[in-house]
C-alpha cells in the first residue's frame, strides 16, 4: 500500500510539473503575441504592411547546416513602379554560433542578369524585384539566398529610431550635404533617423559609392549592437511588431525571433563584413548602360563563397 501511495504522489508531481511547464509556455506565448501586437499598433502605416504582396514569389531554397543568407535591399523608390535598388547586402546568420556577417555588393557591379543581359546589378530589382536579384546572384556568384527583406528610405529612418532610440554615434570626416536633403557637419556626434539615413546615403566625395558602402556597414554593425544591448530578449517581440510595416520580407516571425534571440546571446561577437568587388579586382568602364564596375568574376565569386562559408564538406 505504501509503494502505491508513493507511485501516486510521484505521478501527481510529474503531472503538476507538466501543467506548470505548459502554463509557463502559454504565458510566454501570450506575452510575445501581446508585445508584438503592441509594437505593431505603435508603428505608423509603412510601405509594406502586407508582406509578400508587393513582389513576385521568392523561390529561395531552404537553409542548410543551420546557416541562412538573407538578401537585404534598400530601395530608392519615391513612388514609381520600377525603381532600382540603392543598397544590396547579404546578411549571413549562423544559428549554431550566432555569428552574423554582412556582404555588400556594389550597385554598379556589372553582371549578367537572367533575361536582360549585362547590366548593373541594381537594375535587377527594377526588372524583377527580389527574386530576380536572387537569380542574378546565383548565376554570377553561385551563392544561394534563402530569404529577402526590402526597406525603403522612410522605413530605414523609422527602424533606426526603433532599434537605437538613443541614436548612433558616428565620426563625420567632412561636411556632407549634396544629394541628401540636409547638411551634416564634421565631427563626432549622435545621429537619429533621417540624419542617420543621410549619413549612409551620401556618396559625393572622393570615395563615391565605396565610402557609402563603408558607412552602411558601419551603421549596420552599430544598429545591431544597439538593438541587442538596449532591447533585451523580452523586448524583441515588440521590436519586431514595430518594425513590421516598414519591411517587406518572407522571413517568418518564428525565424525572426530565433535570430533576435541568437543576436542577444551572441551580442559580444564582432560582425564580419566584406565588399564585392574586392579592392583591386575591378576596373571602371563606360558601357551602354553607363559607368560600371567590371569585375574579375572568378576572384570575387570565390571570395564571396568563402566569406559566406558555403564550402561544406
Amino acid at each position: 500500500m505504501e509503494k502505491r501511495e508513493i507511485a501516486i504522489r510521484k505521478r501527481k508531481r510529474i503531472r503538476n510539473l507538466l501543467l506548470l511547464i505548459f502554463l509557463l509556455l502559454a504565458l510566454v506565448m501570450d506575452y510575445c503575441i501581446y508585445q508584438y501586437q503592441k509594437g505593431l499598433s505603435e508603428a505608423e502605416d509603412g510601405s509594406y504592411k502586407e508582406d509578400q504582396k508587393t513582389f513576385d514569389e521568392f523561390e529561395g531554397s531552404e537553409p542548410q547546416f543551420g546557416e541562412m543568407n538573407i538578401l537585404l535591399i534598400g530601395s530608392d523608390s519615391r513612388g514609381e513602379e520600377h525603381s532600382r535598388a540603392d543598397t544590396l547586402m547579404i546578411a549571413h546568420y549562423n544559428q549554431n554560433t550566432h555569428n552574423m556577417k554582412i556582404a555588400s555588393i556594389m550597385r554598379d557591379t556589372y553582371v549578367d542578369i537572367p533575361g536582360h543581359g549585362m547590366q548593373k546589378i541594381n537594375a535587377a530589382y527594377a526588372f524583377g524585384g527580389p527574386e530576380l536579384i536572387r537569380k542574378t546572384i546565383a548565376k554570377n556568384f553561385e551563392v544561394d539566398v534563402h530569404y529577402y527583406a526590402v526597406i525603403d528610405f522612410k522605413g530605414f529612418s523609422k527602424l533606426a529610431d526603433i532599434m537605437a532610440p538613443n541614436g548612433v554615434e558616428v565620426d563625420i570626416p567632412y561636411k556632407m550635404s549634396y544629394g541628401i536633403g540636409t547638411t551634416l557637419q564634421p565631427g563626432k556626434q549622435v545621429l537619429y533617423g533621417d540624419d542617420l539615413l543621410a549619413y549612409v546615403r551620401f556618396r559625393h566625395d572622393r570615395l563615391s559609392d565605396f565610402g557609402r558602402v563603408e558607412r552602411q556597414q558601419e551603421v549596420m554593425f552599430k544598429l545591431k549592437e544597439q538593438a541587442v544591448s538596449i532591447h533585451n530578449l523580452a523586448n524583441i517581440p515588440k521590436l519586431l511588431g514595430a518594425a513590421d510595416p516598414y519591411i517587406d520580407t518572407n522571413v517568418d516571425t518564428r525565424a525572426l525571433l530565433s535570430i533576435g534571440k541568437g543576436l542577444v546571446a551572441g551580442k559580444s561577437k564582432e560582425m564580419e563584413s566584406i565588399r564585392i568587388p574586392l579592392q583591386g579586382s575591378y576596373e571602371n568602364e563606360s558601357v551602354s548602360v553607363g559607368e560600371v564596375l567590371k569585375i574579375d568574376l572568378s576572384q570575387n565569386k570565390q571570395s564571396l563563397q568563402d566569406f559566406l562559408s558555403l564550402n561544406h564538406s
